[in-house]
């Protein structure tokens, strides 16, 4: 039963670390990259739709996206939807294709983009604490229903105490590399 706990604690934590992962790869850290805009919501037919559903996204170079739409009627919302996000890209289109020059990063805005990316840290270290919690709080609740001893409790608990540290250090890892990227010209 306590190892049903640990595993299920376990697969939840790499699910945690995977969209970590994910919401990292949407900073940008001055190099182009498909994934800066394959979440951006377009009007398709009056549906909200991911740009990655509705195009063809590439990089071009270290410093361009080329935004491919796969029906010509498209462009004009894929623009919209462009220039109305956050991101602060000014699409030039050439015929079909919609080009995204990426400016380079000043130093203020890296600055900024280091203090998101501990954000982000800071909010998949909770979720793996709160893991843990509920991991230990679901192992105490089987050792007051006698299904198992003191001593299963305790090793249950050390073994998600482990798979904690070991996740939370892989999180701190991945922020510390993300941050070299970003501050690196």
């Amino acid at each position: 039963m306590a190892q049903d706990i640990i595993q299920s604690v376990r697969a939840h934590m790499e699910k945690a670390v995977e969209k970590f992962n994910t919401e990292l790869t949407k900073i940008r850290t001055g190099r182009a990259h498909p994934s800066l805009i394959d979440t951006i919501m377009v009007s398709y037919y009056g549906t909200p739709t991911p740009l990655s559903q509705v195009a063809s996204i590439t990089a071009e170079d270290a410093r361009t996206l080329s935004v491919a739409p796969w029906e010509k009627d498209m462009v004009s919302p894929i623009e919209k939807a462009i220039m109305s996000s956050d991101l602060g890209l000014n699409p030039v289109t050439a015929g079909l294709v919609i080009r995204l020059p990426l400016p380079p990063l000043t130093q203020e805005r890296r600055i900024a983009l280091t203090k998101v990316v501990r954000e982000a840290t800071e909010r998949a270290r909770v979720v793996i604490r709160q893991l843990r919690r509920d991991a230990i709080t679901q192992s105490k609740a089987l050792e007051k229903e006698k299904t198992i001893s003191e001593d299963d409790l305790r090793k249950a608990e050390q073994d998600v105490q482990k798979q904690t540290d070991a996740v939370i250090a892989n999180i701190d890892t991945i922020c510390s590399n993300k941050e070299k990227e970003l501050m690196s010209v």
